[in-house]
């Protein structure tokens, strides 16, 4: 059964041709938009009913670093939506030999219609965006990770959001290293109105420049930010519990050290009982059970990693189908 694009929304918010690189770029309009996509995409996946909204369209989706959720996601996603995804290694580009990221940029957007790169460098992804005249998705790099928390907002949205309304007010206690996810989450969280809470040891804290543009965003949403390495009161009445792991890729070296430094910062059955007794426990992926999460809370009644993990490929085809579709 075929859906006409024009039958997606109602709503005459025109994403297109924009990049992704932040959420801060975003409004809270702008992100509600996308998670209501979404769940109508969800909802005509599971219907069985066919919607091309990029037939004809091709991604470029650039990988300098390696992936599970975002490749198989963005792969199956444009596919689903009738386009064509093109896997690019850093080894098989010219990029990866000298060629300029500039020149790289231009050559590429006169053959796709879409880029989505998982990389290092977020200055990098933004010389790429402003040498390109298509979308440029960040699929990660090692400040943020946008399309990781727009999934999450997405799940908070469907598991919490229809009891309360919108996803204002909710309290989001992250738990772990202050990197990419914890920025993301700030920067998404402030923009929603929720109260997100950062528990890590103060050597791992989250970069205090981003903390302070999530503290500038939550003031004027409705929201706040707490960062602190006291976990029982960032946990204290918390709707969603979220870690990941504790050494990133790239950190492999620091594995030990990174251990003793975190070794009260899992998040188990003690932890979670200082929440809400209907808290959700989320995390990106992939796991190390025993380390920063449990067994039995990863694998209990309250995780919805999986739930948030298929999300992913909702989320993005939304996104997609917004910066990449038809006018």
């Amino acid at each position: 059964m075929g859906i006409e694009l024009a039958e997606i929304t109602n709503k005459q918010l025109n994403l297109h041709g924009r990049d992704f690189l932040s959420l801060v770029d975003y409004t809270p309009e702008e992100i509600y938009y996308l998670l209501d996509l979404a769940e109508y995409l969800k909802e005509q996946k599971k219907k069985g009913n066919v919607v091309e909204p990029l037939k004809g369209k091709t991604l470029g989706m650039i990988f300098e670093k390696s992936s599970t959720r975002t490749r198989v996601s963005f792969e199956a996603g444009v596919y689903q939506l009738g386009g064509t995804g093109i896997f690019l290694s850093s080894g098989d580009l010219q990029l990866g030999r000298g060629e300029s990221i500039s020149d790289t940029a231009k050559v590429l957007s006169g053959y796709l219609d879409g880029i989505m790169i998982r990389t290092f460098s977020q200055e990098g992804i933004e010389e790429l965006a402003h040498h390109s005249t298509i979308p440029v998705i960040n699929g990660l790099t090692d400040k943020y990770h946008p399309c990781q928390v727009l999934a999450d907002l997405l799940t908070i949205k469907e598991l919490k959001g229809k009891l309360k309304g919108k996803l204002k007010g909710m309290k989001m206690c992250y738990i772990g290293d202050g990197n990419n996810m914890a920025h993301s989450l700030m920067i998404g969280g402030a923009l929603m109105g929720m109260e997100i809470s950062i528990a890590a040891p103060e050597e791992y804290q989250p970069n205090k420049a981003i903390t302070i543009k999530a503290e500038k965003l939550a003031k004027e949403h409705g929201g706040g930010i707490i960062v602190t390495d006291n976990v029982e009161m960032a946990t204290d009445g918390a709707d969603i519990i979220y870690t990941d792991v504790w050494a990133s890729m790239g950190q492999e070296m620091e594995q030990e050290k990174r251990l003793s430094a975190f070794k009260d910062y899992q998040v188990n059955s003690t932890l979670l009982a200082m929440a809400k007794s209907d808290v959700i426990f989320m995390h990106c992926l992939p796991a190390h059970r025993g380390e920063e999460v449990s067994a039995e809370v990863i694998d209990g009644e309250h995780s919805v990693v999986f739930h948030q993990a298929e999300n992913r490929l909702h989320a993005q085809k939304a996104l997609m189908t917004a910066l990449m579709g038809d006018k």
